[in-house]
């Protein structure tokens, strides 16, 4: 005769259980609030890179907003768009700062952000 020693709990859910549930989906909230931020940093940095990778072929003007319009398209704060461009004999320096938000519930937070390329002719 064989007898088992598990029971079987039909509807029931542990504390245990339920606990890794609300901790899993806490940290995916979080971590879509963070994410964000810097997704939109990173393809704001790419931004820079491009312009000026092309840089030799653009005025100062066009490259200035060009990268204003990006910081438009990616809802970036206003001083996002205070693009800098210094031009040398020897290539190009392209930067911009701001400070974005992470609206975390009781934890809100201000992350400053340097975005810089440069590029030697």
């Amino acid at each position: 005769m064989v007898t088992h020693s598990v029971v079987a709990r039909r509807g029931r859910v542990t504390v245990g259980c339920l606990a890794l549930v609300v901790l899993v989906g806490v940290f995916a909230f979080v971590a879509s609030k963070v994410g964000t931020v810097y997704l939109r940093y990173y393809q704001f940095q790419d931004a820079f890179n491009q312009q000026a990778k092309f840089a030799a072929s653009d005025s100062d003007d066009t490259i200035i907003s060009r990268l204003r319009a990006k910081a438009d398209s990616l809802d970036l704060p206003v001083e996002a768009q205070r693009v800098h461009v210094h031009r040398t004999s020897r290539g190009i320096v392209i930067w911009s700062q701001y400070a974005d938000s992470i609206l975390i519930p009781g934890a809100p937070r201000e992350v400053d952000f340097t975005v810089r390329a440069e590029k030697a002719f």
